[in-house]
């Protein structure tokens, strides 16, 4: 049976109205009031219902977080930050995975809107999700334009793609090649193309783009172009704009015995703690993790309580590289 607000006031030994103003910090109450209606709280094991605090005008301290996967380390430790820090300020996380499935964020969207979370983080890269531009919500996104009155937090991508493509250079490389996803969302980490091509232009070297297209996201399909890529491309060095492929095209090298670094320079981009511990030979360029989750709570909460503060648009955070052993 379902623990009610009655319950909690008759082991506490207050009224029922006592006990809502606990819960809502409301009024004037003495601590020894307030312990004991949380001691009966926690014996009972009552969960203030949030909708009910949001249909009264309270703040239901639940936060959405909408990202593509956890599964890859990057969002995965992002995500784990993000939650921590929330759960420090009082907010609780609800994790929406949106998959890279536009109609499964659209209704995730819908969800947390419904259920009133005071504020969302989104990392999404679908596209075409009119519903950002409506929801009435606090929204901070890392790393994706998802409407004009959103603002965006995330690393220094054309630094990044810049220094990345400077360093396999500085290391010998002449024939720079760069696998650069589908370049398909409308997203600030396109920058990492545009700087590595800036610096092309600045040394005067030609550019070799490779794309994996929207359908070419299983490891199988991702494995045959990588491997065509270094059978039949003439580089020296490859600039991939995720540390998850770099450790691929590292593996396919083995394989064809291409040997890194003296025939193939690699530096990927991201820079985990996961990655760094598993494959701490791997160039990188390191996002800062850490700095972007306290900057995503910190505009989010005071948007959350400080609405008419304006924010500004696009909030780049620096990176720096990680030099291994494959470049």
């Amino acid at each position: 049976m379902a623990i009610k607000l009655t319950d909690v006031a008759k082991k506490a030994g207050v009224s029922s109205t006592t006990v809502s103003r606990v819960i809502n910090n409301y009024g004037s109450l003495s601590q020894k009031t307030i312990n004991k209606v949380h001691v009966a709280m926690e014996e009972l094991n009552y969960q203030p219902n949030s909708l009910a605090r949001s249909l009264q005008g309270k703040n239901t301290q639940l936060i959405g977080l909408i990202f593509p996967t956890i599964a890859h380390p990057f969002f995965g430790e992002l995500v784990e930050q993000l939650e921590t820090k929330l759960f420090e300020r009082g907010y609780k996380s609800i994790l929406c995975d949106s998959s890279q499935n536009k109609e499964k964020e659209r209704n995730y969207l819908k969800m947390l809107a419904a259920n009133q979370v005071d504020g969302i983080v989104a990392g999404s890269h679908n596209l075409g999700i009119e519903e950002y531009e409506m929801v009435e919500l606090p929204i901070i996104s890392f790393d994706r334009y998802l409407a004009d009155n959103i603002s965006i937090v995330g690393s220094d991508n054309y630094q990044g793609g810049y220094i990345a493509t400077e360093t396999l250079y500085k290391n010998g490389g002449r024939k720079i090649g760069i696998i650069a996803g589908s370049n398909v969302s409308d997203s600030p980490t396109n920058d990492r193309l545009n700087g590595h091509l800036a610096f092309l232009k600045e040394v005067g070297l030609e550019p070799n783009i490779f794309y994996f297209a929207p359908f070419e996201n299983s490891l199988a399909l991702k494995k045959m172009k990588i491997k065509q890529i270094l059978l039949n491309q003439n580089i020296d060095s490859l600039f991939c704009t995720d540390d998850l492929t770099a450790t691929l095209v590292i593996n396919i090298c083995r394989e064809l015995n291409i040997d890194i670094p003296s025939q193939l320079k690699v530096i990927g981009y991201d820079g985990t703690q996961f990655m760094q511990n598993y494959f701490p030979d791997l160039a990188t360029i390191v996002q800062p993790i850490q700095e972007a989750s306290d900057l995503l709570v910190d505009l989010l909460i005071q948007r959350i309580t400080q609405p008419e503060i304006p924010l500004e648009k696009t909030y780049k955070l620096p990176i720096k590289v990680l030099t291994g052993r494959t470049v």
